[in-house]
């Protein structure tokens, strides 16, 4: 079950936007402003969901994702990135890290409470 979510962006509005969305959804959710502050997070704090920016300063979302999944604990853990890269050699990158999907800039919060609401479907634990 999604319940609590992790969402890392360095921009302000943009975690403005992704807290309101999805506390609204009826979600708890956490946020930090770049990747070494959302490996922290999630390093202290299990999260059912890590939604992630791909550009921001320090850690990229690939480099967070990647260090997500090697801790056990996030191993099968969701995990989208937000971008505004559309081009494969980016998805294959990361899928190659692990990521479960991703989700193009700019977000449209009503397709981001449906695509968590399917995620918590499919991830019942």
């Amino acid at each position: 079950m999604i319940r609590h979510i992790l969402a890392v962006d360095d921009s302000a509005a943009m975690r403005e936007i992704l807290s309101a969305t999805l506390t609204t959804a009826g979600y708890e959710v956490t946020v930090a402003a770049d990747g070494n502050e959302g490996l922290e997070n999630a390093l202290a704090v299990p999260f059912d969901l890590v939604l992630t920016d791909q550009h921001m300063p320090g850690k990229t979302g690939l480099d967070l994702i990647a260090a997500l999944r090697g801790n056990p604990a996030y191993q099968v853990t969701p995990i989208l990135v937000l971008t505004t890269e559309s081009g494969e050699p980016f998805k294959a990158a990361a899928r190659a890290v692990g990521a479960t999907g991703w989700i193009e800039k700019p977000l449209d919060p009503d397709m981001l409470t449906e695509l968590v609401a399917v995620l918590a479907e499919s991830n019942p634990s």
